[in-house]
């Protein structure tokens, strides 16, 4: 028994210890499901950290990978699904690819069952994908503008007519440029984390030092906390540990950073996307998104504000604006809500309504006997 110097205010006793410490009874540690006598040891550690990549490796594995020229050079497509089936394109954040940005959402149960109705193009910007080589010194990286650009090049060569885009952070400015110039190629837009605006002078000053870091000093400890802060916001201390040990592993070990450096100059001196809401009662104008627009934030990102603006720069009768509680980096943190969101959103602009409720429905039931 405890004595009494051990115990807290509300009368519990207090222990400090890892839950595997040798002092639990043998029925403490069958109800913990822990090791009456061994504490938990490195390789318990390592068997968790290595869940997540392993899990983000079966998508890699079921891609179908392809190289497109473009008139700014070779891009990676990865091509997920039946190419017969309606398209979706996808483009990613900064720091990121198609297998970190969107591996672990399109694993789960719900996008799984998506693929039945869907083809997914993955699009990594240049020199972004995992163990690219460092582009050539004389190499141009293209401009936002360019990088919209060269989805022209996407869809020609795998013969596209239309696709429903699906864009985080600078992806999303990518693909909202891409179909503000091209409207009659996109059918649907779901934008996450998105910013319509040029650079501020803080966030302009802040990039131009972490670009140059990174192609001068390598992945340095400051870019590091800035990619951080960028895809999770503050307080990483009360999120999914496991999740952000993996993606500060990812920053320090799984980019070129020169090739980064590259991209992030392109984005800090992005132009503002130039759209604006036509007052209501006045014809409609080509100064805004003309196909839905599903906008998407994560309570905790930094980006939150971004997202209202871009809303308010939105037409209202096509374009709808959400707000995921408890996350900043909404693929990861939660799936579910934006599968959900996303299945919606879809099944709203009549894509493949049957096949979409069955989904909803045994995702349901999945849950409910978990």
């Amino acid at each position: 028994m405890a004595e009494s110097g051990d115990r807290d205010k509300s009368g519990r006793p207090t222990n400090n210890r890892m839950p595997s410490a040798p002092t639990h009874t043998a029925e403490e540690a069958r109800l913990l499901g822990a090791m009456p006598v061994d504490p938990m040891d490195d390789i318990e550690l390592r068997s968790v950290q290595l869940q997540f990549p392993n899990s983000r490796g079966s998508i890699g594995g079921t891609c179908d990978m392809r190289r497109v020229p473009t008139d700014k050079g070779d891009i990676l497509v990865a091509i997920q699904g039946d190419p017969t089936k309606p398209a979706i394109l996808t483009y990613h954040d900064l720091g990121l690819n198609y297998l970190s940005s969107f591996a672990g959402f399109f694993n789960y149960p719900t996008m799984r069952g998506l693929l039945e109705n869907f083809c997914v193009y993955h699009v990594t910007a240049p020199g972004q994908e995992e163990g690219a080589p460092t582009l050539p010194e004389d190499y141009v990286y293209p401009t936002m503008e360019e990088l919209a650009a060269q989805l022209l090049f996407v869809l020609s060569h795998f013969g596209l007519k239309s696709v429903i885009g699906f864009g985080v952070g600078a992806g999303g400015n990518i693909l909202a440029r891409f179909a503000l110039a091209n409207p009659e190629k996109v059918g649907a837009l779901c934008l996450i984390n998105c910013v319509s605006t040029a650079a501020g002078w803080i966030e302009w000053g802040y990039q131009t030092f972490n670009a140059r870091f990174l192609r001068t000093k390598g992945m340095t400890q400051s870019v590091v906390d800035y990619l951080m802060w960028h895809h999770f916001g503050r307080n990483l201390e009360e999120r999914n540990h496991d999740l952000v040990q993996m993606y500060k592993n990812h920053f320090e070990r799984s980019i070129n950073p020169t090739n980064l450096g590259m991209w992030i100059y392109a984005y800090i001196h992005r132009t503002d996307l130039n759209i604006a809401r036509t007052p209501s009662g006045t014809p409609q104008n080509n100064t805004t998104l003309k196909m839905p627009v599903i906008n998407i934030t994560g309570a905790l990102s930094p980006h939150v504000d971004d997202t209202v603006t871009l809303n308010g720069r939105l037409d209202p009768t096509n374009s709808s604006w959400m707000k995921i509680q408890d996350c900043a980096m909404v693929l990861e943190e939660q799936p579910g809500k934006l599968a959900e969101a996303f299945r919606l959103f879809l099944q709203g602009e009549g894509y493949a309504v049957g096949a979409l409720q069955k989904l909803a429905r045994a995702a349901t039931i999945e849950s409910l006997t978990a």
